[in-house]
């Protein structure tokens, strides 16, 4: 299994809709560790590590949410955190 790690930024409608909620569910879901956070300009930051293809099936999740409206998404690689065992909601 190829493990990676991300922080993705949404834009969008992506708060005060249970996107960091949904993200933490699916993450837990699909064995990913990481967390996920609002942020002061109205988007979302996560940063999330596994599987790529499980990443991949986050995303579409989140995209296939009916409140939930991402306009863009900028991805970028980070270095894997080993020590990382579980998926938070960062307030």
């Amino acid at each position: 299994m190829w493990k990676i790690r991300q922080r993705i930024r949404f834009y969008g409608q992506v708060q005060g809709v249970g996107f960091r909620y949904t993200a933490q569910y699916e993450a837990q879901r699909l064995g990913l560790t990481g967390w996920v956070g609002n942020e002061w300009d109205g988007t979302v930051l996560m940063e999330v590590q596994g599987d790529e293809q499980d990443i991949l099936h986050l995303i579409q999740s989140l995209e296939s949410d009916r409140f939930i409206e991402i306009d863009r998404i900028e991805k970028q690689l980070y270095a894997l955190d080993e020590r990382e065992t579980n998926f938070t909601i960062r307030y």
